[in-house]
């Protein structure tokens, strides 16, 4: 009897280790850096909450904090699911520290990059900043050379000491919110939101030059322009010669067929967005949407939500939107394509489209079913003046396009 309680008690002993008990993170701001494919380190902050009984954290770029509630601990393993753009982290803990790689899941290869994290770190790039050489503040123009090709965007910063926040505007979307610091004489930006990682350095001449950037492989360089634009958001894609309107049938989440033509979209005002998961800026412009259907579908107006995913499988597409659609409560259907987000698929997906230049597009539609604008891209609330001058001039249209017989 004695050797039996023995043997269960060692049993017992023996279970017990078995057991994964996890090591929570400790709670607050932390410093995480990625090792990018050109050896260069992205950082980003990011704090860590327990809630309900759970972890979770935020990741922050500028005013954004972008929730993670998924976080599950075993034992000393770390495993974090983004929300968004189909990304994970797998981790190990030790000494309260954390290291393992970021997956990125593609259409046919993941990407993974190296990663670490250090608790009690507020700063991003630099504990102690040698003092700036200039302020950087303003609105600049700003051109990108990739390959041999050059493109004109407008920088947009604003400076407090060290600390510098903005973002590039583009003709195709915004970087979304950018941070990061002027080091002496030195530049750098940086933005981490589970889809893209985006790092930006430049030499600071002087307070309206900054010459030698790097971004990846590409270069940059701007001047301060007070002046600087980007071309016409409405000007940019455009329907074929001869076309009016435009045809579609997709299957919605649940597998359903969605066309243009059914009776729900009959004398309505009806917005089209191209979009896909993995798209940043998609995001944004859906987060605007959600609101925006809230104030005007009551009016007439339904909108539409084409989607162009990494891959054509119909199920893996699903499972990224249902997602998408949890994260932000959409209200308004969203359909499967089938075609994936390589512009020449797109193009084919819809004929009728004389050129594709970016996601998110946007497709304005008037009461008779006619095409009335077409916006390229979405200037995100990272942009400030500049979304709420586009929320105010596309609501205006929605307005007039409703008041119209």
């Amino acid at each position: 009897m004695i050797k039996r309680i023995c043997l269960l008690a060692l049993v017992a002993v023996a279970t017990a280790a078995c057991v994964h008990t996890p090591q929570k993170l400790q709670t607050g701001i932390w410093r995480g850096a990625l090792k990018m494919k050109t050896g260069e380190e992205l950082p980003f902050n990011f704090e860590v909450k327990d809630t309900a009984g759970k972890q979770q954290l935020s990741i922050i770029n500028g005013a954004e904090h972008f929730l993670v509630p998924d976080v599950r601990l075993d034992g000393d393993s770390v495993f974090i699911h983004m929300p968004l753009f189909d990304s994970e982290f797998k981790l190990k803990q030790q000494d309260g520290k954390l290291e393992g790689k970021w997956i990125k899941h593609l259409a046919q290869k993941d990407s993974e990059l190296d990663f670490t994290a250090t608790p009690g770190q507020a700063y991003r790039f630099f504990e102690s900043p040698d003092k700036p050489a200039a302020d950087v503040s303003g609105r600049w123009s700003a051109v990108f050379t990739s390959d041999g090709v050059r493109d004109t965007t407008v920088g947009e910063f604003k400076q407090a000491g060290n600390k510098v926040t903005g973002t590039f505007l583009t003709t195709t979307g915004d970087y979304r919110y950018l941070e990061g610091a002027v080091n002496g004489d030195k530049l750098y930006l940086s933005c981490f939101d589970g889809g893209h990682a985006f790092l930006f350095s430049a030499d600071v001449k002087d307070s309206v030059t900054l010459k030698n950037g790097k971004f990846g492989t590409d270069t940059w360089e701007a001047v301060k322009n007070e002046k600087a634009k980007l071309p016409d958001a409405y000007s940019l894609t455009a329907l074929k010669p001869g076309y009016k309107k435009l045809e579609f049938t997709f299957k919605d989440i649940k597998g359903n067929k969605v066309s243009l033509s059914d009776d729900r979209f009959k004398n309505k005002v009806v917005i089209v967005q191209f979009m896909g998961s993995w798209c940043p800026n998609c995001m944004d412009e859906t987060s605007y949407l959600v609101n925006y259907y809230k104030k005007y579908q009551p009016k007439g107006v339904e909108i539409v939500g084409l989607a162009y995913e990494r891959t054509a499988d119909f199920a893996r597409s699903q499972k990224t939107l249902e997602q998408l659609k949890e994260r932000f409560n959409i209200p308004y259907t969203l359909l499967i394509t089938g075609y994936t987000n390589n512009k020449a698929e797109t193009a084919k997906s819809l004929p009728m489209l004389a050129n594709f230049v970016a996601f998110p597009t946007t497709i304005i539609i008037d009461k008779k079913g006619d095409v009335r604008k077409i916006h390229t891209g979405f200037s995100g609330p990272g942009t400030g003046e500049h979304y709420v001058e586009f929320v105010n001039e596309f609501e205006k249209l929605t307005d007039d396009l409703l008041a119209e017989k």
